[in-house]
């Protein structure tokens, strides 16, 4: 069990960091790229000369007989949810930060974002299951409550798979809110064609967005002549000679292999991406993301 004043140092530590960034770069950034894409079904009515074709209802027309349009109005309320990978590979890190530290810290910064146009926010933590679900709610205390949450939550699962925790935010989440996946996406191949069907429903019915985070050594194996490696996840151990050259490239074409059917399955489901690496500052990959929507 974590150390309770810790981990309070720590949420203090996180939320300075974090609140200044939002309230500095990512307010304005947030607002423009989120905060106009929600809309609510309001009524229906005759088409009109001029009306945008794509907002006809077919059910509704075909029994008046006469073509008739959904009309919508912008949600004056959003919901922001945070799916946070806290899997055991989280832990890895080559250099001063894990990707679970800059998970969170990603998670943070988002959050204060949304706090500060008045939306939401949510938490989701998964491993290859649920491991922790907080409902939206509103307002600082509500912020720190996930922040801490996200530094002393232990994972029951050690393995890594978005499978059920999206098919769980769909059955659960039932307002149409803008949800952040913030993961290494490490799901094995094998689940590939069943995670394409739950991102596929997942992202007709919300706004959903990728953040990948990876360790320059995920895609590199250094060479450092004979190391035993040991998976995070699975906690297999396997004895490496990582001065053989054949071995090295093998080791990042595997992973150059799975990032590319990822960024694919993201692609083809029209989920923006951010790839944030941990020895680079997030805050530019972040801001890049959001200038493109």
């Amino acid at each position: 069990m974590k150390d309770t004043s810790e981990i309070l140092k720590q949420v203090r530590k996180i939320e300075i960091k974090t609140r200044g960034l939002s309230n500095d770069l990512f307010a304005g950034h947030y607002h423009s790229a989120f905060r106009g894409r929600g809309v609510a079904f309001s009524e229906v009515r005759e088409y009109r000369l001029g009306d945008d074709v794509r907002d006809i209802d077919w059910n509704v027309t075909a029994r008046m007989r006469k073509p008739h349009i959904k009309i919508y109005e912008e949600e004056r309320e959003l919901t922001m949810m945070l799916m946070v990978d806290v899997s055991g590979s989280g832990s890895f890190g080559s250099g001063d930060k894990t990707k679970r530290t800059i998970m969170t810290e990603i998670a943070a910064v988002l959050a204060f974002s949304a706090a500060q146009t008045g939306d939401k926010v949510g938490c989701l933590l998964f491993s290859d299951k649920v491991e922790r679900f907080i409902p939206p709610k509103k307002g600082r205390s509500h912020i720190l409550m996930i922040i801490r949450t996200l530094l002393e939550t232990e994972p029951e699962s050690k393995g890594s798979s978005l499978v059920a925790p999206m098919e769980y935010l769909t059955s659960v989440l039932k307002k149409r809110s803008t949800t952040f996946i913030i993961s290494d996406f490490d799901t094995p191949s094998e689940q590939n064609e069943r995670l394409d069907k739950v991102l596929g429903i997942a992202s007709r019915k919300h706004d959903v967005v990728a953040v990948k985070v990876y360790d320059p050594r995920d895609s590199e194996l250094p060479d450092v002549g004979l190391v035993e490696m040991i998976d995070s996840e699975s906690g297999q151990r396997v004895w490496v000679d990582s001065s053989s050259r054949a071995v090295r490239e093998h080791y990042a074409e595997q992973w150059s292999t799975r990032s590319q059917e990822m960024g694919k399955m993201l692609a083809r489901q029209r989920i923006d991406c951010a790839d944030v690496p941990t020895d680079k500052d997030y805050v530019k990959e972040l801001l890049k993301l959001f200038r493109r929507r």
